[in-house]
């Protein structure tokens, strides 16, 4: 068997990734936009479309969406969500009904099913969490006032996936009302008892995973996190929530030899799914929905202004602080596009082309909105105090 056409495909995309990735590090935005151009040009419709190599990258996707969710599970434990969660709850609430809620609306407004409805909603409530840790890291915002807040919203979207996604996997299967109802009770009780479970047994687990070798931990956790991202599909509580919560089962050592060996893979593999997602969309077909992702865009970005300015105004931070914490939270990236992978697998096709112009839009205008924050709001607090010292 001749391999050299899948090598030289697989090397081609990589190198153009690498190069796109430098070209976004030198602008200071995410590099997500940029790997889905990569999977719009080599797709259906592309400039020069796969040949031998689409077979390899969508298992690569997979992978990659289950590194995604596993890692984001590590840097919690059950009752730091359990802490975030209650503390968290009324901004939650906020954001479930300024951003999940308009997303649903929009998807009935195009006539789209109310299946497809649930979905665009999950697309436009989810911050992206890789995107915001690394502005909130260049910026060096780590330490300001309002990123509680911000890191606490971030912590209440990433525990509500952890339900939404199992009931995303029912929406999607052709089964009765009770069916339904059993399936969704099941995940919920899988959910908690990893959850249960993590908090009595996890220093064990972590104990029985760690090992002095490198090599013996990265295949043991790779394989644990396979093994029951496979079971959890199989019972359909979703791939992504399995790894999620072995993340959230590992602590101590074994958590933190994990995040320094697998976030070079899960880097690959989660550009790696990026480009698959854009493969499985025609170019020709983000044109006619271009406008309706801005508008959509437009208003789901204020809509996520609106709740960290009120989340940080509540613990009483400033109008700076509050601008931050609301511009920082408008990016979105990994998740939606996890979201939307989801829906076109079970033949909502028209998702694909939409949310893929929306996250290329608030990828971008995330990171440029976060930065420009700071400056503009001291530029309008400058021109309002000689008005607000005239007063009598």
């Amino acid at each position: 068997m001749d391999g050299a056409p899948i090598l030289l495909e697989l090397g081609g995309v990589l190198l153009g990734l690498a190069v796109l990735a430098r070209l976004a590090g030198k602008f200071g935005i995410s590099p997500i936009p940029f790997y889905l151009v990569i999977g719009l040009a080599v797709g259906k419709g592309g400039i020069v479309p796969l040949v031998t190599a689409d077979e390899f990258i969508r298992a690569g996707a997979e992978i990659g969406v289950v590194l995604l969710l596993f890692m984001l599970g590590l840097e919690y434990s059950a009752e730091e969500l359990g802490r975030n969660l209650r503390s968290g709850a009324p901004a939650g609430m906020v954001d479930v009904l300024l951003n999940f809620l308009p997303g649903v609306a929009a998807g009935l407004i195009l006539g789209w099913t109310p299946v497809a409805a649930v979905f665009l909603g999950g697309v436009t409530y989810m911050s992206s969490s890789g995107v915001i840790a690394k502005l909130l890291d260049d910026l060096g915002w780590m330490g300001n006032r309002e990123t509680p807040v911000v890191l606490s919203l971030l912590v209440t979207e990433d525990l509500l996936m952890a339900v939404y996604l199992p009931i995303l996997a029912i929406l999607t299967v052709s089964i009765g009302a009770a069916a339904s109802v059993a399936s969704i009770l099941l995940s919920m009780t899988a959910v908690l008892v990893v959850l249960l479970m993590s908090r009595r047994y996890g220093a064990a687990l972590s104990r029985l995973v760690f090992n002095p070798s490198d090599e013996a931990v990265l295949l043991t956790i790779l394989g644990l996190t396979m093994v029951v991202a496979g079971i959890a599909e199989r019972i359909q509580v979703s791939a992504a929530v399995g790894a999620f919560l072995v993340g959230i089962a590992l602590s101590g050592p074994a958590a933190d030899r994990a995040k320094v060996l697998l976030a070079p893979l899960r880097d690959l593999f989660a550009g790696v799914f990026f480009v698959f997602f854009g493969l499985e969309i025609s170019p020709a077909g983000i044109v006619p929905v271009l406008f309706t992702a801005a508008l959509l865009a437009a208003a789901t970005a204020i809509t996520k202004i609106a709740t960290g300015w009120w989340a940080a105004r509540r613990i009483g931070v400033g109008p700076r602080g509050r601008m931050r914490a609301g511009t920082i939270l408008v990016a979105r990236g990994e998740f939606s596009i996890a979201i939307a992978g989801i829906g076109v697998a079970s033949g909502i096709d028209e998702l694909g082309p939409l949310v893929a112009a929306y996250v290329l839009i608030l990828a971008a205008a995330g990171s440029i909105l976060a930065r420009a924050s700071d400056p503009l709001m001291v530029r309008v607090l400058r021109r309002r105090r000689p008005l607000v010292s005239a007063r009598p």
